[in-house]
């Protein structure tokens, strides 16, 4: 009988590990807590809450968002003043503290099932030149060696697969097209607009289009885009584990960019 008694207790504590592990997977990977796609509306107002980092020249950070808009542009020794109010050309460089780029790309995994895998990254820098009337120059670069998912297993294997972020850490993405913009930016309306150019990943770079939203949110510039990527050209392996089935063959390149005077 007290064998019995042993023998029932380790099937129970068997069965308790098994419902645990369960438990533990679908919390991790298809609780659907997922970052939403990028909107306009999530970043303008995250936007209008965060504080401006440090300009890349070294200058203060500012620490509220009331004085975002006195943000001046220095050079050499001596200051200048701020362009008058209204004005948005000059050239513009991103605030990484408050942007990220990633992706967004559906999976299938053992015993789970379907679930969207995101992983974001803030290490990015850039530049917007705009001329008052027309965006004549962007570019954009992202570390991706730094993604992070909700899975650090997940984040280290696409150092060594796939995005091989060891051998290629950067993306970038360079504007080869000048993006007309229709109405009046100053005033702080959205705008949509399609930006043409370099995308590179994994060392290979294609042209595509990106579809763009922004608006001017307390003297900072917020664009949202996205834009399909298909594995294959960009000569992208699917990463595969014991845990991981199958992933899509296709993903989705997302951004969140606030960019602030230089």
């Amino acid at each position: 009988m007290p064998r019995n008694r042993s023998l029932m207790a380790g099937a129970l504590v068997a069965v308790l590990a098994v419902a645990a592990a369960g438990f533990g997977g679908w919390y991790f990977f298809i609780r659907g807590d997922e970052p939403p796609p990028v909107n306009l509306a999530d970043a303008v107002a995250a936007a209008s809450t965060a504080t401006v980092s440090a300009p890349a020249s070294g200058g203060a950070a500012t620490t509220s968002t009331a004085t975002a808009t006195a943000i001046a542009t220095e050079s050499g020794g001596g200051s200048s003043s701020a362009p008058a109010e209204g004005d948005l050309s000059g050239t513009w460089t991103v605030d990484a503290a408050n942007s990220f780029v990633g992706y967004r790309i559906d999976e299938e995994l053992a015993r789970i099932g379907s679930t969207t895998a995101v992983g974001r990254t803030s290490d990015v820098t850039g530049t917007l030149e705009f001329d008052g009337s027309t965006i004549t120059s962007v570019d954009v670069t992202a570390d991706l060696s730094t993604l992070q998912s909700d899975d650090d297993r997940r984040d280290g294997q696409l150092k060594r697969q796939a995005l091989e972020t060891n051998e290629f850490p950067e993306a970038s993405f360079v504007l080869t097209d000048p993006i007309a913009i229709e109405g009046d930016p100053a005033s702080g309306e959205p705008i949509s607009a399609t930006a043409v150019g370099d995308l590179t990943i994994h060392g290979v770079t294609n042209r595509v289009e990106l579809a763009l939203q922004g608006q001017l949110v307390d003297g900072r510039v917020v664009v949202v885009g996205s834009t399909v990527i298909v594995l294959a050209d960009y000569d992208i392996e699917q990463p595969s584990s014991i845990a991981v089935l199958s992933v899509s063959e296709e993903g989705t390149m997302e951004m969140q960019l606030v960019f602030v005077r230089a």
